[in-house]
């Protein structure tokens, strides 16, 4: 199992989090296609978004639902100032997962962490568990609390 992985499932015990990690065996880089390999609809895939400060460059987590966009001026107010997209070579040094398998927690530094109210909807959600063809199911609340998510208004 890789290190990722391993990081994911110890932090998701530590926040008293009970996770089984699936490998897929396919990508699930997309909510399309983790959707597709989960059996789910495209709603209940979890997507890690994450951005950079324009001005401090601290990271910012974002999970959307997989059909919900992000709303770049609601996600610039709860972060205090403007964001960008962050830069692959970033998002690996400081979460220590590649883009395509952020997973919402197990990052190698703290993440502001925000959570779009639309996965509440379900009974379970599914996130990217440290590869591109990892998964793991869960309450949403749940991995809300576990990820240090803020629950609120994110979707455009």
């Amino acid at each position: 199992m890789s290190k990722s992985i391993e990081r994911v499932r110890a932090a998701a015990a530590a926040a008293g989090l009970s996770i089984e990690v699936r490998r897929m065996g396919e990508s699930t880089r997309t909510a399309e296609e983790a959707a597709a390999q989960c059996g789910v609809g495209v709603a209940q895939i979890v997507k890690s978004l994450i951005f950079q400060g324009a001005r401090t460059e601290k990271l910012f987590l974002f999970l959307v639902s997989g059909v919900n966009r992000l709303d770049q001026a609601k996600a610039a107010a709860l972060a205090g100032e403007d964001l960008a997209r962050a830069d692959p070579r970033l998002v690996r040094e400081r979460t220590g997962f590649a883009i395509g398998g952020v997973a919402p927690l197990g990052h190698l530094e703290p993440v502001a962490a925000f959570a779009d109210r639309d996965l509440c909807d379900f009974d379970i959600v599914w996130a990217a568990a440290g590869a591109h063809d990892a998964v793991f199911s869960c309450e949403p609340g749940a991995l809300a609390a576990a990820a240090g998510a803020r629950v609120c208004d994110i979707a455009a």
